[in-house]
């Protein structure tokens, strides 16, 4: 009996596959941030004046950058524990009991190091929201908090702090429902510029524990606190007056390494558990030697920047009077500016005439449901502030 080798058969050509039908709703839901698309326009451009990048102007301090460097050629390299090294869980630890009187970890209070603010937020979003909750957002807000809403399944529920930008007791308390789970509060405010006062933030957080409600602090801009509107010296916030809060505060903004993705959030320890076990099954840690080389940042000075910045605030407020409407921005480093009615435009279109002029804004409704204002970032050097504040202005006089 003869026995022969099946040939092979041909392979067939292989079926193209509908990746369109496959994405998820839930990555459906959340639109390309407005911001990239400037971003994407200013490409384009041949060396624009870029007002819309937020983040620092300066570098990272010698002494930061040193002590990374000696962590990696140290070889802390590896995984860290899922809530952080324990050098930067202790300066953390220190500066929240100096600064809010909180002593992290305790027996009720929870600290864990987070890649970023967002990193941190996103993970408090995932351990508290169920789909059919409800989140109580400020509008204008810091692009990126709808869109953790969404991820969750919950329903995002905006509460309008136009003119002033204040995210009071008395705008939030009519949006809670039976429903609603988490507020999230951003002061010093992205994109506006504002910071809440100290009784503010304790009216907000006493309505948020009668009802229920987890407060959420986005205070990534505290060191980012002009003069005026410190109180006893700090930035306020809500957790001098609770800890039945998130607090979310990071390193990124304060020491301009905003790419090392370095955050950190307390609170409550049976939510903080729960954000570490998220944490652990998708970031794992933040980055270990960045984690290792900011655990001496407290000590580091950064107070000219901060008063550099607060001399371009004023530069900014000087350059528009007369020409468009701002509120006075009291931190952080953006200026939200409304655009003259007389003009008869939205800010997307304004915008777009300002990056005909080689100038990059961000328009208001990349950050609102209104497209009435646009956002700077005065992060950047005297020269350039200057040059396009003067395109601005006159844009804003139609001219």
């Amino acid at each position: 009996m003869t026995t022969y080798a099946r040939k092979p058969a041909a392979p067939s050509e292989p079926a193209m596959l509908d990746f369109d039908r496959m994405i998820s709703q839930r990555a459906r839901s959340i639109d390309v941030s407005g911001i990239r698309r400037v971003f994407e326009l200013g490409a384009k451009l041949k060396d624009p004046i870029n007002l819309s990048i937020g983040q620092p102007d300066f570098p990272v301090p010698e002494r930061i950058k040193q002590a990374a460097i000696e962590a990696i050629r140290a070889d802390r390299n590896d995984y860290t524990l899922t809530q952080g090294a324990p050098e930067l869980l202790d300066a953390v630890s220190r500066r929240l009991a100096d600064d809010v009187d909180w002593t992290a970890p305790s027996n009720d209070t929870g600290l864990m190091i987070t890649s970023g603010t967002s990193g941190a937020i996103m993970l408090a979003c995932l351990a508290l929201l169920n789909p059919g909750d409800e989140a109580i957002i400020p509008d204008p807000f810091f692009v990126i908090y709808p869109a953790l809403a969404q991820i969750t399944g919950a329903d995002v529920v905006l509460c309008e702090t136009y003119p002033d930008f204040r995210m009071t007791a008395r705008r939030v308390e009519p949006l809670i429902t039976d429903r609603t789970k988490i507020l999230i509060v951003n002061s010093p405010g992205n994109p506006s510029g504002a910071v809440l006062s100290g009784d503010e933030l304790r009216e907000l957080v006493e309505l948020c524990e009668r009802r229920g409600v987890v407060v959420i602090s986005d205070e990534i801009y505290d060191q980012f606190t002009y003069r005026q509107s410190l109180e006893n010296g700090r930035c306020p916030s809500p957790a001098r007056y609770t800890r039945n809060m998130i607090l979310v505060r990071g390193f990124g903004k304060t020491y301009g390494c905003t790419g090392w993705r370095m955050g950190f959030a307390a609170g409550p320890k049976p939510i903080l558990m729960q954000m570490a076990k998220l944490q652990q099954y998708s970031f794992v840690c933040a980055p270990s030697a960045f984690q290792v080389g900011l655990a001496g940042a407290f000590d580091v000075d950064v107070t000219d920047h901060i008063a550099a910045y607060q001399r371009k605030r004023d530069m900014v407020i000087q350059a528009l009077d007369g020409a468009a409407e701002l509120v006075r921005p009291g931190g952080a480093f953006y200026a939200f500016v409304k655009v003259p009615e007389k003009l008869g435009v939205t800010a997307t279109t304004f915008v777009e005439r300002a990056i005909e002029q080689n100038v990059l804004a961000i328009p208001g409704a990349v950050f609102s449901q209104r497209d009435t204002h646009f956002r700077i970032s005065y992060a950047v050097s005297d020269e350039k502030l200057r040059a396009g504040l003067e395109v601005l202005r006159n844009l804003a006089r139609g001219s």
